[in-house]
């Protein structure tokens, strides 16, 4: 078996397993993250539900849209790497 065959059908799979849900993880936390970072300077998924609301005058109505497509993102992020990891999993 040459050095490319082993990585893929042995090493490659392995690995995958292992480093899989803490990625997966990592990935959610920083999409969690991108809604404080707005604080900070970085335009946006809040920093545009902010303007929306400054110019519309309906902060409550934009500020929970806004918390709905962050839930949203998070869930399907979630069941993606669910799927994933169920699918890579040892039999």
């Amino acid at each position: 078996m040459s050095y490319v065959e082993s990585m893929r059908h042995i090493i490659l799979p392995q690995a995958v397993r292992v480093v899989l849900p803490p990625l997966g993880n990592n990935f959610i936390a920083m999409l969690k993250d991108t809604s404080l970072i707005a604080f900070l300077a970085l335009p946006d998924l809040f920093q545009r539900g902010r303007a929306d609301a400054s110019s519309s005058f309906q902060v409550i109505d934009v500020y929970i849209g806004v918390a709905l497509y962050y839930i949203l993102m998070t869930l399907i992020l979630s069941l993606l790497v669910r799927y994933i990891e169920r699918t890579t999993r040892l039999p």
